[in-house]
């Protein structure tokens, strides 16, 4: 079962070794059940205060959506989900017959209000306050698990 594309719009490059090689596992595990794109917009420019910097980060994660996206917002505000209902919206997204899921992560001062307003869902990955790369990682790892769990393969403990 080939689920729909999935696409993670993001903040920033991962800049530690040890991001990228996890983002990179994660990404192509996931990879060998269904398409998977991440884009990356620039963070915002450091000479700005947090509210102008996040103003500017979220016209480009909003700049980057298309008419098919289907927004995710990943925020400390949203919903927290067990790994089987994660799953189960996993499953349920690639019912809809409308849209590609496409997860939005901030960058290291959270999201402006305006990418919080286009969210068809806003999730979190658990009540504390996690760096913006460690999000994505464990984003990218709760997908694969997710995959895991539909597909009915065992996932290593």
């Amino acid at each position: 079962m080939a689920g729909k594309p999935l696409r993670i719009v993001c903040v920033g490059k991962l800049r530690t070794s040890f991001w990228k090689e996890a983002a990179a596992h994660y990404s192509r595990r996931i990879g060998r059940w269904r398409p998977l794109d991440v884009t990356e917009v620039r963070d915002g420019d450091a000479g700005l205060d947090t509210a102008q910097r996040n103003s500017q980060e979220g016209r480009r994660l909003l700049e980057a959506l298309t008419p098919q996206d289907v927004p995710i917002v990943m925020d400390e505000r949203g919903s927290a989900l067990t790994s089987r209902e994660f799953a189960d919206l996993l499953r349920k997204l690639d019912l809809d017959a409308t849209g590609r899921p496409c997860f939005l992560v901030g960058g290291p001062f959270g999201l402006d209000a305006a990418v919080r307003a286009v969210a068809r869902r806003t999730l979190c990955l658990g009540p504390m306050t996690l760096p913006h790369e460690l999000a994505r990682v464990l984003l990218l790892e709760q997908l694969y698990r997710a995959e895991c769990i539909l597909r009915k393969v065992p996932y290593h403990h």
